[in-house]
């Protein structure tokens, strides 16, 4: 049986096509002029996200299926 894809890490994730997994860096909704020029910076990029890597290639696979 197919695994269906995990829709909410499929939004929160990307796999790139060497595959590492990228996520957003948190908090850049509001309250955001607060927070010190380096970290501003730091918001704009993604993140590598080491941890839970091949579980979330896992939950995601069908959504980089070849089609």
């Amino acid at each position: 049986m197919k695994i269906k894809t995990h829709k909410s890490i499929s939004k929160r994730f990307k796999v790139t096509k060497t595959g590492k997994v990228l996520k957003r860096y948190c908090g850049q909704d509001h309250f955001n002029s607060r927070d010190p020029g380096k970290i501003t910076r730091k918001k704009r990029r993604d993140k590598t996200f080491v941890s839970h890597a091949k579980a979330v290639k896992t939950l995601i696979s069908n959504f980089y299926a070849k089609s």
